[in-house]
């Protein structure tokens, strides 16, 4: 895959509320930052999968974006 059609997971951890959904259904993708309590992702560049996707639809604040 061309790097420049990669795509990449951003958080915008203003509007994060910490509720931790995106981490029970990811756990390899995100973890809740200890100083912040809010989402962060455990790697720089995670694999997107069907699962990822479905985090990010489900995420009440949805302050998650797949670009």
């Amino acid at each position: 895959m061309i790097k420049s059609q990669m795509k990449h997971i951003t958080i915008d951890t203003y509007l994060c509320n910490g509720c931790g959904a995106c981490v029970e259904m990811c756990p390899d993708v995100f973890r809740l930052n200890e100083l912040t309590d809010k989402a962060e992702l455990v790697t720089l560049e995670p694999e997107i999968t069907d699962e990822v996707y479905q985090a990010v639809a489900l995420c009440p604040e949805k302050c998650i974006e797949i670009e």
